[in-house]
């Protein structure tokens, strides 16, 4: 594929992202439960914690797909596309439950798309031992983030609980794989500066 042809793809890529339009894996929604009966409480918090990993979600793609864009070797970018397929079905069931719980996407999500595909394709021309663990090092961070919101929402909200369980579980096998394929570890001022990033994207997301 050209150059030209890449920047047309990912841009394609990037415009279905953002209307919630690409495919996933097609795996089934993790939860049969429906909570109608939610308090007027309990559905704000979480439709706020929704509309935060919606937004992570977004930032998760751009992640995988600057990573595969410029990576070198062709197992490393199959399994950098196939974990990014994986994500796309947590932005799917994330912006389903976020509307069903009468919640909007934050407007910043264009912006996050694209800083952190530029993030992605820096750690990803860096090698694809660095890049692994800057894919490792990203999902131990937000498996920390998911047991947080699960410590916050509402034991009433089963069908939330259920989709960041599964979320969870997701993250924390992509951070097994990509240890396992030969990650290595980032340095100490690298992984606060990616937590700190975190933090602005999650902050402002809740309200923006």
């Amino acid at each position: 594929m050209s150059l030209i042809e890449n920047f047309i793809n990912e841009c394609d890529i990037a415009l279905k992202t953002l209307s919630f339009k690409k495919r996933g894996t097609d795996r089934a929604y993790p939860s049969e439960k429906r909570n109608l009966n939610l308090t007027k409480e309990e559905k704000s918090l979480s439709a706020e914690l929704m509309r935060v990993n919606l937004a992570g979600e977004v930032a998760a793609q751009a992640l995988y797909r600057g990573q595969a864009m410029v990576c070198r070797d062709k197992d490393v970018k199959a399994h950098l596309i196939q974990a990014g397929d994986e994500e796309t079905d947590h932005l799917i069931w994330c912006k389903k439950r976020l509307e069903d719980l009468d919640g909007k996407p934050s407007i910043l999500n264009p912006l996050w798309y694209a800083g952190s595909f530029a993030i992605g394709a820096f750690f990803g021309s860096m090698g694809e031992k660095t890049s692994l663990g800057f894919v490792e090092e990203t999902e131990k961070q937000v498996v920390k983030h998911l047991e947080r919101h699960l410590d916050r929402v509402s034991p009433n909200d089963s069908e939330t609980i259920d989709i960041l369980k599964t979320m969870r579980s997701d993250e924390d096998e992509h951070a097994q794989e990509a240890a396992e394929n030969g990650g290595e570890s980032l340095s100490e001022p690298t992984k606060k500066f990616m937590s700190l990033t975190a933090k602005l994207m999650t902050s402002s997301s809740a309200h923006i």
